[in-house]
């Protein structure tokens, strides 16, 4: 009889040969190296510091690709998004204290959007750590502390033996549904110590699977199937799951309209007779989602952007699947089905019958027409003119990136993704300074597709040192600056106090970095997009406008 303890992996030949002749000179910051090599990691992202250089000394003899931004806060947006393209676990290196603290932005926003961002950081020697104070550079009384309400998990290193097995679990909490941004420490003496470990070469971290209970989908496709009016929200967790394919079947199946958050753009294909497309903050819509008397979720928590701010009462049953067991039933009751949304759909695919509902498609037209005889009473004409100039030259799989500005705030409702995972923004923690480091992250995840950035001249300001980065690498992406004096959604709020920002000359600043650089109009943003997008390398285009929202329906 064979026993589960009796099951072990065997050494292979080359494994021992590896262990009995270690390379000599190897450090804490090679095993971490080697660690995530064993992982599957291929690029980091990061800066080098005092405490953290034998782990980057250790990279710069490895394989992996470092792709060093000009500050913490940047390469941890860039990582965030490396994370989003690929749905990898992706190294984000970090030195102690101030260093590691840039990156806390950065950090809340891969928390938010569920982005699996590896944050590997030093930290002072053994002897300080656990609030001993011994005035080391960089040192904080806990600097754990800082991010363990932020990140998904934190994992504190002491001695290098700890090292391969701290960073697996890691790397697998940042994989397991939901993802996240999880955070390892490492004592600068643990990484400059010279090490007799053998060189790592068997590591796993396999991600657990969230599976729903069968009796909970038993009864969703109950109440679905037997639905008068069912409709489906459908949220980032399908987008990051790669269930659209699943959630289409679904929605088919069943003749039901599908609404997208904003996270969950591209989640459902935008012009198919079931969509409702985006116009969460419109009250056509949210009148349209409260007269179902089923309302799936999938993948979202219904927070605040996707709830009309909170103006969104449901009236019949809600089912609600969401792998983020906290945001289960956060904002309304129903049954709340704790799992991946991809096992979720299929379980559903597998257990409900096909429902009829010819009036389906034209109760979605009705509430469009709502929505656009609504904006058609506003003067925003250029605005959506902006939008349907990006659309039409923005290649349909190249990803783009939206900052907090007020076109993001219009593409939010009325962009059409074409397909998931390429429409991209910082809506999660709403942190300013996110589209361009994000898109350089994209162009390194997908080197052969043009990448577009758009931002207001506000938040391009916490990005312009990071033009460097772009031309260093030579990093294919196209940055959009809308330039309206200041931060113009602010003002829009009423807000003049601080709002009005002169700013610098970027066309001139841009060529400056030897990024090339242009004006553009709104008349002649096609042809420049179309230009910037099909040249290889970062380009810069600006656009002198003030642009303005459309009337909110939430007040």
């Amino acid at each position: 009889m064979t026993h589960d303890h009796d099951l072990v992996l065997r050494p292979t030949e080359a494994q021992k040969a590896a262990a009995l002749a270690p390379p000599p000179g190897r450090t804490g910051g090679d095993l971490v190296v080697e660690t995530l090599r064993g992982l599957g990691a291929t690029t980091v992202f990061g800066l080098p510091g005092q405490h953290a250089l034998a782990l980057f000394d250790a990279v710069g003899r490895s394989d992996l690709r470092l792709v060093g931004l000009r500050t913490e806060n940047n390469a941890g947006f860039a990582a965030d998004a490396y994370g989003r393209i690929t749905g990898e676990a992706v190294p984000l290196l970090l030195s102690t204290g101030p260093g590691a603290l840039m990156a806390l932005p950065a950090l809340a926003e891969a928390a938010a959007a569920s982005a699996p961002v590896l944050a590997i950081s030093s930290q002072v020697p053994v002897a300080g750590l656990g609030g001993g104070r011994r005035g080391h550079l960089h040192e904080l009384r806990d600097q754990s502390a800082s991010f363990r309400d932020v990140v998904k998990s934190v994992h504190t290193v002491r001695t290098p033996s700890q090292i391969p097995s701290v960073i697996a679990e890691a790397w697998e909490s940042a994989l397991t549904a939901p993802h996240g941004p999880v955070f390892v420490e490492i004592p600068e003496d643990v990484l400059r110590a010279e090490t007799v470990i053998p060189q790592v070469t068997g590591v796993d971290a396999t991600p657990h699977e969230l599976a729903p209970r069968p009796e909970l989908t038993a009864l969703a496709a109950h109440w679905l199937e037997n639905a008068t009016r069912p409709v489906i929200i459908a949220g980032g967790g399908v987008v990051r799951s790669d269930a659209a394919g699943k959630l289409k079947q679904l929605a088919e199946r069943l003749n039901a309209p599908v609404v997208t958050t904003f996270g969950g753009k591209g989640a459902f294909p935008w012009t198919h007779p079931l969509s409702l497309q985006s116009w969460l903050e419109d009250r056509h819509m949210t009148d349209f989602l409260e007269d179902a008397d089923v309302l799936l979720v999938v993948g979202s928590g219904l927070g605040e952007l996707s709830s009309n701010y909170h103006t969104f009462f449901p009236t019949g049953r809600v089912v609600q699947i969401e792998a983020d067991l906290g945001k289960l039933e956060s904002n309304h009751a129903g049954l709340g089905i704790h799992a991946d949304a991809r096992l979720a759909l299929q379980a559903l695919l597998e257990t409900v019958t096909e429902r009829e509902d010819a009036g389906a498609p034209e109760r979605v037209r009705a509430v469009l027409a709502d929505i656009a005889a609504r904006l058609a009473t506003q003067d925003v004409a250029l605005e959506q003119e902006l939008l349907a100039s990006i659309r039409a030259e923005l290649p349909a799989r190249s990803p783009s990136f939206w900052d907090m500005t007020i076109l993001s705030y219009w593409a939010w409702s009325a962009f059409d993704p074409k397909h998931p995972n390429t429409m991209h923004s910082a809506q999660g923690a709403g942190g300013l300074g996110y589209a361009f480091p994000a898109a350089l992250g994209a162009c390194v995840a997908e080197p052969d597709t043009p990448v577009l950035a758009v931002s207001g001249d506000g938040g391009a300001m916490y990005s312009v040192a990071d033009l460097a980065t772009a031309k260093q690498h030579e990093l294919d992406v196209t940055w959009l600056i809308v330039d309206d004096g200041g931060y113009g959604i602010l003002r829009e709020y009423g807000c003049d106090a601080g709002t009005q920002l002169p700013g610098p000359d970027f066309v001139a600043l841009a060529q400056s970095f030897g990024v090339p650089a242009a004006t553009t109009t709104p008349e002649s943003l096609k042809d420049d997009l179309k230009e910037s997008l099909g040249t290889p390398g970062p380009s810069v285009l600006l656009l002198s406008a003030k642009l303005k929202m459309f009337a909110p329906t939430h007040l």
